[in-house]
């Protein structure tokens, strides 16, 4: 019998939700088969088994958490010519050799992978010690130590759910949940933008400046969505080039792109995600909503691919279709700048002597002044309601 562990998904990050389990134990699958469907922050991911067998236990429920590492499946292979030699078998002393995966091979300085030991003395004080678990010693991985220590978890009442009763940080969230009832444990997605957005706060000087665009010329029946808002988005950076960049703080260097690939945010019942407009000065309006209405059903089906959540050169956050007038959206790094386009509204201006009723847009951009001075932030927003007021009519693809 042989463990199959979460593999490394190349994408420097060190953990995923599980989304859906394709097989139950009993199951026999066959080398390549999907087994489990896994979301980390930046892409779902189906993860095929590495050889075939029967499933003769697997790790962790959907919505659970696990680690880069962390067991997935035990697997009862069937011995056969294309069965993959670098998957370790089960053994108490070796778990952290079982680095080797379908999709790469697993840092070993992670400090998820690795296991505590003990040594023979150490595994009999434990057994006699412990009040709840005698069947088995007590072994944990270090993160799940340290968290239990912050949480207050007495580590010895749990029985891992890791191959061999391994204690993993999973274990230690559903005991402090047992706990304190109503506690909600942030998942991949979510903890990943906790991160993110700290960082943000401590690295990006930011600095929000806003400004109204007044839709004098829009009718009715006009499309004034996030379709149009890229557009003009495109067109302001094409103007003002220095907010559509990435700065990189180590080198002090500063990259102005000549391609435009809005990031556009998209809120869904799982999660923030931010698919990338590539080559947004490409489309036309009808072009821009049609891969809209395309990416929205991906992301309903939970289908939205990596490439699609890459290299953003800017954002827009169209918070306005929800609520929300102005705001001070977040930057995330390299990128320098954030468009926030808020709630339209009716305003009644004064139009030399005469007073009149206009749609108004609200905008806010948030900017790394770090990269960008003041100046070039004003530049950029003023074009870009310039190119709202003034907006022409795009030919359909």
């Amino acid at each position: 019998m042989k463990a199959f562990t979460l593999p490394d998904l190349g994408e420097g990050l060190a953990e995923s939700e599980i989304v859906q389990w394709h097989i139950n134990i009993g199951d026999t699958v066959t080398t390549d088969q999907v087994v489990v469907t896994v979301e980390t922050a930046k892409a779902t991911v189906d993860v095929p088994a590495p050889y075939s067998g029967k499933i003769i236990h697997r790790y962790g429920n959907e919505g659970d958490t696990i680690n880069i590492g962390q067991c997935l499946l035990e697997i009862d292979e069937l011995r056969t010519s294309s069965a993959v030699s670098t998957i370790e078998e089960i053994e108490p002393e070796s778990n952290e050799n079982a680095s080797a995966t379908v999709v790469g091979q697993i840092s070993q300085l992670d400090k998820h992978v690795d296991i505590d030991h003990f040594s023979y003395d150490e595994v009999h004080a434990i057994h006699a010690n412990s009040t709840t678990n005698t069947e088995h010693p007590l072994i944990a991985t270090p993160s799940a130590r340290l968290l239990a220590q912050k949480l207050g978890i007495k580590i010895e009442d749990i029985d891992g759910s890791g191959a061999n009763h391994l204690i993993i940080d999973n274990d230690i969230y559903q005991a402090y949940q047992q706990q304190t009832p109503g506690t909600e444990l942030l998942k991949a997605s979510r903890r990943n933008m906790a991160k993110n957005m700290a960082q943000s706060h401590h690295d990006v000087a930011a600095v929000t400046i806003t400004e109204e665009a007044h839709l004098h010329h829009w009718h009715k029946n006009d499309d004034i969505t996030v379709s149009t808002i890229s557009r003009d988005v495109n067109n302001a950076c094409h103007i003002e080039p220095a907010l559509n960049a990435w700065f990189d703080a180590d080198t002090m260097t500063r990259c102005l792109h000549k391609t435009v690939n809005i990031g556009i945010a998209v809120d869904s019942a799982h999660r923030l995600y931010v698919p990338v407009l590539h080559h947004a000065e490409q489309y036309h309006n009808e072009g821009i909503r049609r891969w809209i209405d395309r990416t929205a059903a991906s992301i309903r089906g939970r289908k939205i691919s990596r490439h699609q959540l890459q290299k953003a050169t800017i954002t827009l956050s169209n918070y306005g279709a929800i609520a929300g007038i102005y705001a001070t959206p977040v930057v995330t790094p390299p990128q320098v700048a954030i468009v926030g386009a808020g709630k339209i509204m009716d305003k009644v201006i004064m139009e030399g002597e005469r007073i009149s009723s206009v749609k108004v847009l609200p905008l806010s951009i948030t900017f790394d002044h770090r990269a960008c001075t003041g100046g070039e932030a004003a530049r950029f927003i003023k074009a870009l309601v310039h190119s709202l007021e003034h907006p022409t009519h795009d030919k359909i693809e």
